[in-house]
């Protein structure tokens, strides 16, 4: 069954497609249907997720999935929780927004910086990667399957390790005692948000729409 995935993260497809591994789905970023990306004006991950995954439906006519995720800090109040992918963008204004994809790289160098600043002198570093999964079998699907993953950590005070993506080199995880950066794939797609989000959504997808 072929899915369009509601992102044109090239990484987080390829992640996603192992951890649905065994369930007979071809995931296709929305780029390569010529889906633009859609709004996500709202506040809560669950919300972007279903308004991604019924853009990309209705454009396509296929089933889609689509994640919303972000970092949650606590001594921020859960920020910057649905604006992590560009929270020095936001933070600085309207006028300072980068094309996401384009101008990653960058946009994730800003945000950490950004982040660091926030905590400078917080000594509660507590955070947690969240993730929320929707699958729909059409735009107008009235019963959208929903997964959701939360990975705790907490946040050094300077960058370690060179993998991942986003926040992942400020992000240590006392049960692996290393960085999300740090990890080696197979160990972070094991135990990440996303990867506790997709083993629910695995589950329901075989269940619901009875694959694999």
């Amino acid at each position: 069954m072929k899915v369009v995935l509601a992102s044109n993260n090239a990484k987080k497809l390829a992640e996603l497609q192992a951890l649905f591994d065994g369930l007979g789905i071809e995931l296709v970023r929305q780029g390569e249907l010529g889906v633009t990306e859609a709004e996500e004006p709202h506040l809560t991950f669950i919300e972007n997720a279903l308004a991604k995954a019924r853009h990309a439906s209705a454009a396509t006519g296929l089933p889609a999935i689509a994640d919303d995720s972000g970092l949650c800090v606590d001594a921020l109040g859960g920020m910057p929780g649905v604006i992590s992918a560009n929270y020095a963008t936001v933070a600085a204004g309207a006028g300072a927004v980068l094309e996401r994809e384009v101008a990653r790289q960058t946009q994730d160098e800003a945000n950490n910086a950004l982040l660091l600043e926030k905590l400078r002198d917080v000594e509660d570093r507590r955070a947690s990667f969240a993730c929320t999964l929707v699958a729909i079998r059409s735009a107008d699907d009235p019963s959208p399957l929903v997964a959701v993953g939360r990975w705790n950590g907490e946040i050094l005070r300077e960058r370690e390790g060179s993998g991942g993506f986003g926040y992942d080199p400020l992000m240590f995880i006392p049960a692996l005692g290393a960085t999300v950066a740090s990890l080696a794939k197979e160990v972070k797609n094991a135990h990440s948000h996303r990867a506790i989000a997709a083993g629910q959504m695995w589950q329901l997808m075989r269940d619901a729409w009875h694959l694999g």
